[in-house]
């Protein structure tokens, strides 16, 4: 519902909580990096995707958000591997 009016700040408040009450499960905190992301809290969406990334490295949709979050940041050399590592997952191989 937040996230179809485009309530993303409000979605993370929401979602922030439900993170708190079942904090090993990957659904909320990739739905709570999402409202991050697009409510433009890039600090907080990359810390919520690198803990994913790191319990679960083969999480190609977090490892694809943590790339373009970093390269909304900047970070473009940082967000190459993450995007890299996420197409290899996806079975996106550039071609030589």
């Amino acid at each position: 519902m937040f996230f179809d009016a485009r309530n993303y700040a409000g979605a993370a408040r929401v979602l922030d909580g439900l993170v708190e009450e079942v904090p090993e499960q990957t659904g909320p905190r990739l739905l709570l990096a999402r409202a991050y992301y697009h409510s433009a809290q890039l600090h907080r969406a990359e810390a919520e995707l690198r803990l994913i990334v790191e319990r679960d490295p083969v999480e190609s949709y977090a490892r694809l958000m943590l790339g373009r979050t970093l390269q909304r940041q900047g970070r473009y050399e940082e967000a190459a591997t993450h995007l890299r590592i996420a197409s290899a997952l996806a079975g996106e191989f550039e071609e030589v």
